[in-house]
């Protein structure tokens, strides 16, 4: 039987993982707590004993902000990790996929990136992303590197979403940032792509970067506004009745983030053979399920 070695197995894309993956194998789920990312020995040791057939590494250093003061955590955590998590699947012969991000762009045009598009990421989170795709193109020549972007689910502690509906519930009035133009991505249709890929045997025999993310395009502000929306429509509680459109500098933050950071899906479509699901009917099904919990 294939043996599916899932880090970040308790994470919001980690859990969704569990389940997609199930039908290709044993998943050995590992969280941080069986394995620390910025103990190189820890992981060598973890994929020397569980021998896996493929490695799915959903784990990943994500505060975006924090990483402008903790550099060396998220270069150990998001560059140095993967890459040595490549030197390993190589001894054994295992494939690799890797979760990265669209922040290794700069966010400069204005037509949806390709997997081909020169990188230039922003921040230090950006570049220790970019940091691991590098270290496993290096060391490694069977994996896949899917880029996505703007990710929230129904599981983990925080994401936009769950912040939006914390913040709709107790304020009637939002600032929210319009000048900021992406794909909200649900986890749930990730892991499916993620299954849908590793399923593939073809897939299995290259080293390929692949972009995903829901279709359709929105600002943090659309997104907000479609929150409260859909929210109101299935019943929360919701007390917010102005969303006001603000601009990136009217929101300083410690991190420089994308103006435009749009991924083609064209690649990975003509591989799966279907679309990925408009953002906005994602974000209905994500809801849905947050009423059912």
């Amino acid at each position: 039987m294939t043996k599916i070695l899932l880090t970040g197995s308790n994470g919001q894309l980690g859990q969704e993982l569990q389940y997609t993956l199930k039908p290709l194998g044993e998943v050995i789920g590992i969280t941080r707590q069986m394995m620390d990312l910025s103990q190189p020995d820890q992981i060598r040791q973890t994929i020397q004993k569980n021998q896996p057939n493929i490695i799915v590494n959903s784990a990943a250093y994500t505060a975006v902000d924090k990483a402008e003061s903790e550099p060396d955590l998220a270069f150990a955590i998001n560059g140095i990790a993967p890459t040595i998590m490549a030197e390993e699947a190589q001894k054994i012969g295992a494939f690799l996929l890797q979760v990265s991000t669209d922040y290794v762009f700069d966010g400069t045009k204005n037509t949806p990136y390709f997997e081909t598009d020169t990188t230039h990421p922003l921040s230090i989170y950006g570049q220790s992303k970019l940091a691991g795709e590098k270290g496993i193109e290096k060391h490694t020549n069977a994996y896949a590197i899917l880029r996505t972007a703007w990710v929230y689910g129904t599981y983990g502690k925080s994401n936009f979403v769950k912040t939006m509906l914390k913040l709709g519930q107790e304020r009637e009035q939002l600032r929210i940032v319009a000048d900021q133009v992406g794909s909200p991505t649900y986890a749930q249709d990730i892991a499916n792509a993620i299954a849908n890929l590793l399923a593939n045997s073809n897939v299995r025999n290259t080293s390929e970067i692949y972009h995903f993310t829901n279709s359709g395009v929105a600002s943090w502000y659309d997104f907000a506004v479609a929150i409260f929306e859909e929210a109101q429509t299935l019943g929360f509680p919701i007390k917010v009745n102005q969303v006001v459109p603000i601009t990136t500098s009217d929101y300083p933050t410690p991190a420089k983030r994308p103006a435009y950071s749009v991924l083609s899906g064209q690649k990975i479509t003509s591989i799966l053979r279907n679309y990925a699901p408009y953002w906005r009917n994602s974000l209905k099904q994500m809801l849905k399920q947050m009423l059912e919990q």
